[in-house]
């Protein structure tokens, strides 16, 4: 199966661009829209492997969405001025296959990572019977929890952390942004991250359920890793890592470490 990463560069000034970024859902549904339609319409995320995650350069206030897939998608149906105009600097859209970077990647293998990720425990009913939200995810609150919950998920998914910190809310943030396709809107050399950092985020929100709003917090962690079992890593390159992929979580975006 071949696996595929696309950059979109969103022209800031398009009412449909803004519209789906202040709402998660929305967005889920704009991008699922260049794949094809599949069987079992709830699970097409799934069964295409769409994987996304939007952020906005801290200098620029340019917003990109990278979007990873196992089926090449046809942006063709974006509204006219979704996209910016890059005047020839960058392809927008961009995409390209990545199979040959993930075969590539070996046990004891050194990498950058970047990781917008919705870290959550379930309450177990059984030791505690009597709250409210048993049986139910509910968001992990401290850096140490973030932490914890990233350095289990990095067992499972065949690498370790090499070194990690964590900026609490409202310390200064050192925003670095990888460009995967050697494009910086800030026409400025982009530096390799060299920490992780688990920074909390501002709220995720979406269209209503019969359960309310939805609401997901967002951490963004970077960092390095060392690849200990690289047929498990590639695995959950393409399955993503944690809850709520659907809404631009779980996309782990890798590079040479320096």
């Amino acid at each position: 199966m071949s696996y595929y990463l696309s950059r979109l560069i969103l022209n800031q000034r398009s009412r449909d661009a803004r519209r789906d970024l202040a709402d998660c859902q929305a967005l889920h549904h704009r991008i699922m829209t260049a794949f094809p339609v599949v069987e079992g319409g709830s699970r097409a995320r799934e069964q295409l492997g769409v994987l996304y995650r939007a952020e906005t350069h801290p200098r620029t206030g340019i917003t990109q969405i990278l979007v990873q897939s196992a089926h090449k998608p046809d942006w063709s149906c974006l509204p006219a001025d979704y996209l910016a105009d890059t005047y020839g600097e960058a392809e927008n859209p961009a995409c390209r296959a990545i199979d040959h970077a993930w075969m590539a990647i070996s046990d004891g293998m050194s990498l950058t990572f970047r990781l917008r990720a919705n870290p959550t425990k379930r309450i177990n009913k059984k030791t505690n019977p009597d709250d409210k939200l048993k049986g139910k995810r509910v968001e992990l609150q401290t850096e140490a929890e973030w932490l914890s919950w990233l350095e289990r998920k990095a067992k499972d998914a065949g690498f370790d952390l090499l070194s990690v910190s964590a900026l609490a809310d409202g310390a200064e943030q050192r925003e670095r942004i990888e460009e995967m396709f050697g494009f910086d809107p800030a026409g400025e050399q982009t530096e390799r991250i060299v920490d992780t950092r688990a920074n909390p985020g501002t709220k995720v929100h979406g269209g209503r359920r019969e359960t309310g709003r939805l609401t997901f917090g967002a951490v963004l962690f970077e960092g390095r890793l060392r690849v200990t079992e690289a047929d498990r890593f590639r695995e959950a390159l393409a399955r993503g890592i944690g809850p709520a992929k659907a809404y631009g979580f779980g996309l782990l975006s890798i590079a040479p470490a320096r």
